[in-house]
């Protein structure tokens, strides 16, 4: 029996492959299990920034494996592939745009379907702090690898004693009120650039929280994370968008999320 999951786009972002913290397994499993005629990376796929001071030392076999199920997907199932650059892969900045057959590497992108005109992007580039600041943007970067880090072992304790596991690093920042604000700003403001631009929609990734929601006629849709969330946007063939996250048992499932604001 075929249960292999049909869709006409998936999305995924803020894999961050070369931090210890990226669920790479289970990234793998996930696209083993879908077809789709396009797969879009919506930035920091590759975490540079980590990768820069040990490149040999933190790539793992899990690594390659990833990018080979990509490569077959191509091959077996003519999926188009679309790298959309962000700012822990802000090395592929020499390549972009590189635009090849089956596979292309931008700086942003339009995705229209059924109609609709959809503007991707990472998200980094509105983030003023990662966009001028930069060093100040890495420092937020070791306090966030060290709430994960808490959050390892915190659910190693539970794992030991039979518990589910349960993201402390995603709780602490929905308590976190600069947190809860700055999610907010961040969809506001991409939203805002979208509906300038006469799109319908936007689609980025970057802060790591997945979405499907609507600010009046604008659609707004995050991707999440394959660190904590461990979410991807689906888009059906008739233009339906869910966001799937990953459960306990290893197989993904629809998200229940806000839908309209």
């Amino acid at each position: 029996m075929n249960d292999r999951l049909k869709v006409s786009t998936v999305v995924i972002s803020d894999v961050h492959l070369g931090s210890e913290h990226s669920k790479v397994d289970e990234l793998t499993r996930f696209l083993k299990s879908v077809d789709c005629d396009k797969l879009i990376l919506n930035g920091d796929i590759i975490d540079g920034w980590k990768l820069q001071k040990n490149p040999f030392g933190r790539w793992k076999k899990s690594y390659t494996d990833l990018i080979k199920i990509i490569m077959k997907m191509m091959e077996n199932h003519r999926t188009q592939v679309i790298y959309v650059r962000g700012n822990h892969d802000d090395f592929l900045d020499k390549l972009v745009p590189l635009i090849l057959p089956n596979i292309s590497i931008v700086s942003d992108y339009v995705h229209v379907s059924k109609g609709k005109r959809y503007y991707v992007t990472h998200g980094d580039i509105f983030d003023t702090i990662t966009s001028h600041m930069i060093w100040l943007a890495k420092l937020g970067d070791y306090g966030y690898s060290f709430l994960l880090w808490l959050n390892k072992i915190l659910n190693n304790y539970r794992r030991r004693h039979g518990k589910p596991y349960y993201s402390f690093s995603q709780r602490i920042k929905h308590k976190v009120k600069s947190a809860v604000s700055y999610i907010s700003d961040f969809e506001k403001e991409l939203v805002q650039i979208a509906a300038n631009r006469h799109f319908d929609g936007i689609i980025c990734g970057h802060i790591h929280q997945p979405a499907d929601t609507w600010y009046e006629k604008v659609h707004y849709l995050n991707s999440g994370d394959w660190v904590e969330s461990l979410s991807a946007l689906v888009e059906y063939p008739d233009g339906r968008w869910e966001v799937y996250d990953y459960n306990k048992d290893g197989k993904m499932q629809k998200k229940t999320l806000k839908i309209a604001v």
